[in-house]
């Protein structure tokens, strides 16, 4: 098995692609992930963000502050079907309505529906920020999500569209591992051409 942590934002289109890629590649590379919590709105709290970008950043946080609280109460191995449902609605799905949203991926998943309540509860926000500064401080301050460790060496991203599936994702699994196992790769990049494709 190789050991795998993901740090994700559920409301992070480029996280949700990248973690498609990962659910593909896992079966194929015994990956064995573990999922954590990281947040747009604390990343970019201290940040020069346009206005329209600040004011979505709330609505992240909501999502953000129901991961966390499910993890602490539910375990670990809640945290990634609800990211999956929410994920589902949010992406692919298009929508904004977080009470629904909220109540809907809680119900697909089995877990109380009085846990909306912490979408609105700073009582695990210690947790929260705990969880995204491990992330974020494996990789540095300049980028976003999603980070993800391979046993022990961290990257962020790749930020991809569309989600690679069967032999190219493979690949691409293979050529990043590869990359980032040599301790002085740093970055490659290329300007983004195009939005988040969902399946």
């Amino acid at each position: 098995m190789t050991d795998v942590d993901f740090w994700f934002d559920p409301s992070c289109p480029w996280a949700w692609m990248t973690s498609r890629w990962v659910d593909e590649v896992s079966p194929h590379r015994d990956l064995d992930v573990t999922w954590h919590i990281m947040s747009l709105y604390v990343l970019n709290e201290d940040k020069d963000v346009s206005e329209s970008y600040r004011a979505m950043l709330p609505r992240t946080l909501r999502y953000a502050r129901l991961v966390t609280a499910v993890g602490e109460l539910a375990g670990q191995r809640a945290v990634k079907p609800l990211y999956d449902a929410l994920g589902t609605r949010i992406h692919p799905g298009h929508r904004k309505d977080v009470e629904a949203i909220v109540a809907e991926s809680l119900a697909e998943v089995g877990l109380p529906a009085d846990y909306a309540r912490f979408a609105d509860s700073d009582e695990f926000d210690a947790r929260l920020r705990a969880s995204h500064a491990d992330g974020i401080g494996r990789v540095g301050q300049d980028v976003g999500t999603p980070v993800i460790a391979v046993n022990g060496t961290a990257f962020f991203g790749p930020v991809i569209s569309p989600t690679p599936r069967g032999e190219t994702a493979l690949t691409l699994w293979d050529g990043i591992v590869a990359a980032s196992s040599y301790d002085g790769f740093f970055e490659l990049k290329r300007s983004r051409t195009r939005d988040p494709i969902f399946d």
